[in-house]
């Protein structure tokens, strides 16, 4: 072996062995890349989303005007449209959420508790499968239905906006739910059975309590994703207006990027409000 391969063997079991004493340091070099790209991707994007909302646009040449104001924030707070789309469209987000919590825990219960291993495993790929079509071709599949001459040509608009998301989020409330509900240890059951308590009492004393993380962490998923939905709201809400169309009319049509990025803001406030109500139950710390 010459010097120099020795030399580099000595450094790699120098290196090994100083990595054997620190796990830290091995922690810290694998999280480094994904914490990277997570600051600067993810972090840095709402950085530059949120120094946008105090720029303006030129309404003659259509150009950035970096200046600090509060014009887009105070347009967008004394406005009464804003705050009807506002309330709009945290309402629709509770619709899809209830709606689908309404049909996940039956269905995640019977997935859990009720069904054969094999069963299980179809079901859960049947929940799945949806996931694998285009958000597009089962939007469109939705217009179709909910259009005049449709099946349910009666719903198109706000209602169909609901429809639509509750079906298109699903997925994402039934698999928390099941997952919670598949570590609740079956002698639970069996010992409330065995002292006489009746199905609503399991229900509301022993299920609940126990899946209550898991419907959080499912509400989280359906209801941020519907709050700022806007592709289904223009393919099947008429002229329902929701926060993310006024994004997007804002980015396109109107070219007013830094009011965009103000209205832009309101999702992730309303999320972080919802983050920290939820937070103050310690559903989040049983996850």
């Amino acid at each position: 072996m010459s010097a120099q391969a020795a030399e580099a063997a000595g450094f790699r079991r120098g290196l090994a062995a100083f990595l054997h004493r620190r796990p830290w340091v091995r922690l810290s070099l694998l999280l480094s890349a994904p914490l990277l790209w997570l600051g600067v991707a993810y972090l840095g994007a709402l950085a530059a989303l949120f120094v946008t909302a105090f720029w303006t646009t030129d309404t003659f040449t259509g150009e950035l005007v970096r200046t600090f104001t509060w014009a887009n924030f105070r347009d967008l707070l004394t406005g009464e449209v804003y705050r009807t789309i506002t309330l709009r469209s945290v309402g629709v987000a509770l619709a899809v959420t209830v709606i689908d919590l309404a049909i996940a825990f039956p269905v995640a219960f019977a997935m859990a508790k009720v069904a054969s291993p094999r069963s299980r495993r179809w079901l859960v790929i049947a929940v799945l499968t949806p996931l694998w079509a285009s958000y597009l071709v089962k939007a469109y599949a939705w217009r179709v239905m909910l259009s005049s001459g449709g099946l349910l040509g009666w719903g198109f608009g706000l209602t169909a906006t609901v429809l639509t998301l509750a079906y298109l989020w699903l997925p994402y409330m039934i698999l928390p739910i099941y997952a919670g509900l598949e570590r609740l240890p079956d002698s639970l059951l069996e010992a409330a059975g065995d002292l006489g308590a009746r199905a609503g009492r399991v229900f509301r004393t022993v299920v609940w309590p126990l899946a209550f993380p898991a419907v959080i962490a499912g509400s989280i998923f359906t209801f941020s994703l519907s709050l700022g939905d806007y592709i289904a709201v223009k393919i099947v809400g008429g002229k329902s207006q929701l926060i993310g169309n006024v994004v997007y009319d804002n980015i396109g049509a109107a070219n007013n990027l830094p009011f965009a990025a103000a209205v832009a803001t309101v999702p992730v406030v309303i999320m972080l409000v919802y983050l920290a109500a939820v937070r103050r139950t310690g559903a989040l710390e049983n996850l």
